[in-house]
């Protein structure tokens, strides 16, 4: 437990009150030069008579007391649970990846899996009040982590993702979708996809199956393209350097060639009332995804009690409030009795 919610305070206080023991020294020698040079020695003593040191003393030390107490209040003491109605709103999102083996093709430094990987480690770090969870797709689905608040969790889970990480081989956009529509069925209002992929759909004949899935189980898909329209060749063995030392290739002992298919990935975007984006950079792709999911409904969730720590900012306020009034009221001048 904290003793204080925000101790930041006392760091504040501490340069007040160093520029005011500074400014209080500066101003106390000016005053000892003017009055010595102002008054004799004789009128300075029959002022002093009439002034009480004592009271000046107890003056300054209420004052800053309760100056002090003040700083602590704003520091906002707590102690002691209590409970505490929040409401909540939150928007619902499944992120698919594509691990089929082409998201090893390196047409994007260090390969098309780690660039996926890397900006939505970005996005997952702006969720405030999104409920996200994650598939893992190549011709089948997998939840890799359930519909979660976690962002470190969804983080976790996005870190562990990679490519050929699925027995199934083979991509089906299809596959998914329905995994995706099947987690957020619970959930009410819109809802979205986010699909990362190379767009290399080998059941192409489902893909209206796709569009039709997504837009029963109100779901807007925003489909992300991973590399380049030109393709690349995919690795199939790496050294411990990192270095290609085979490629994949096809029943006839060719090297495969993974290429971007972007009509799927618009045709499946357009067709649910989503976008599609093409893969740059990290940053720039995380913002575009962000932005489009400004759009989503957020539902409001009932009223329920949180523990939370109970501020007592009300004690130090009152007595510094006192102290300070006190300062006020001390006499300078003697009281003659």
């Amino acid at each position: 437990m904290n003793l204080f919610k925000t101790p930041s305070v006392f760091l504040i206080f501490a340069a007040v009150a160093a520029g005011i023991a500074f400014l209080w020294y500066i101003g106390a020698a000016r005053k000892r030069r003017l009055t010595r040079a102002l008054f004799t020695k004789s009128v300075l003593e029959q002022i002093n008579l009439n002034f009480s040191s004592a009271g000046a003393k107890a003056k300054n030390i209420l004052f800053l007391v309760g100056t002090a107490l003040f700083f602590i209040a704003l520091a906002g003491p707590q102690w002691g649970l209590e409970e505490r109605n929040v409401e909540t709103e939150a928007s619902y999102i499944i992120i698919a990846v594509d691990v089929s083996s082409s998201m090893k093709a390196r047409d994007l430094k260090p390969d098309r899996m780690e660039n996926a990987k890397n900006m939505l480690k970005i996005l997952a770090g702006g969720f405030t009040d999104e409920r996200v969870g994650i598939v893992a797709f190549t011709s089948q689905a997998y939840t890799q982590s359930p519909v979660t608040s976690d962002a470190e969790a969804v983080k976790y889970f996005i870190n562990n993702l990679r490519a050929d990480m699925l027995a199934a081989k083979g991509t089906s956009l299809y596959a998914a979708v329905q995994r995706s529509a099947e987690m957020l069925a619970r959930y009410p209002g819109k809802k979205a996809l986010i699909l990362l992929t190379d767009g290399e759909d080998h059941t192409p004949e489902e893909l209206e199956n796709a569009v039709k899935t997504a837009r029963a189980a109100n779901i807007s898909v925003i489909a992300v393209g991973i590399g380049t329209t030109d393709g690349e060749l995919i690795p199939e063995t790496v050294d411990n350097t990192g270095k290609v030392i085979s490629y994949k290739q096809d029943k006839d002992g060719k090297p495969v060639v993974s290429k971007l298919d972007e009509a799927s990935l618009k045709q499946l975007a357009a067709g649910t009332g989503g976008v599609y984006i093409k893969y740059s950079n990290y940053q720039a792709v995380s913002e575009q995804i962000t932005q489009s999911l400004q759009n989503l409904d957020k539902e409001k969730r009932d009223l329920k009690a949180r523990a939370g720590y109970k501020n007592r900012y009300q004690m130090p306020l009152a007595l510094g409030i006192i102290l300070v009034f006190l300062s006020l009221a001390i006499p300078l001048k003697k009281v003659k009795l």
